[in-house]
């Protein structure tokens, strides 16, 4: 008998979106997928990290990009919540989570593009590129649409300031 996968808990974690002064925003495809599967800065909260403490380390180590390139100028209000496909959930982080958990930061990058650098100590990202939030929406793998439509209607009041 299979797991019951609804009665697995989330993993908490921070996710970036950072936006240029076009209201550009970074999206990186992703080193593990061979297919088209952008998406933006994130990873987990460790223990005793806060949820702006890990947005910008996950950002440095994702992106090179340093806290005193960016001011952060909104975050999500609640918890926005995902659903791994359930194929998905016993091949990623171990089977012990059904999905994510994210608190989002919106961060406005403030230096040169060349101090974004994926080359990074544990790479994520195969390249990366400034897109419109449709765009991205629309390379993001289907099963996180609904998250970056949420993230991205919650910022939308600070695109275009």
């Amino acid at each position: 008998m299979a797991p019951d996968i609804s009665a697995l808990p989330y993993r908490d974690c921070a996710g970036i979106v950072l936006v240029n002064p076009a209201d550009r925003v970074f999206a990186g495809q992703r080193i593990d997928n061979p297919g088209p599967a952008w998406q933006m800065p994130q990873g987990g909260i460790d223990r005793g990290e806060a949820p702006l403490e890990a947005a910008l380390r996950e950002l440095g180590e994702e992106t090179g990009v340093p806290a005193a390139a960016v001011e952060v100028l909104a975050e999500t209000p609640d918890w926005i919540t995902y659903d791994l496909p359930v194929d998905l959930v016993p091949r990623i982080w171990k089977g012990r989570y059904r999905g994510q958990r994210q608190r989002w930061f919106l961060m406005r990058f403030e230096g040169p593009d060349s101090l974004i650098d994926i080359r990074t100590r544990h790479p994520e990202f195969s390249r990366w590129a400034w897109m419109t939030p449709e765009d991205l929406i629309s390379r993001i793998v289907p099963f996180k649409r609904d998250t970056y439509r949420a993230v991205f209607e919650a910022f939308a009041p600070h695109f275009g300031s």
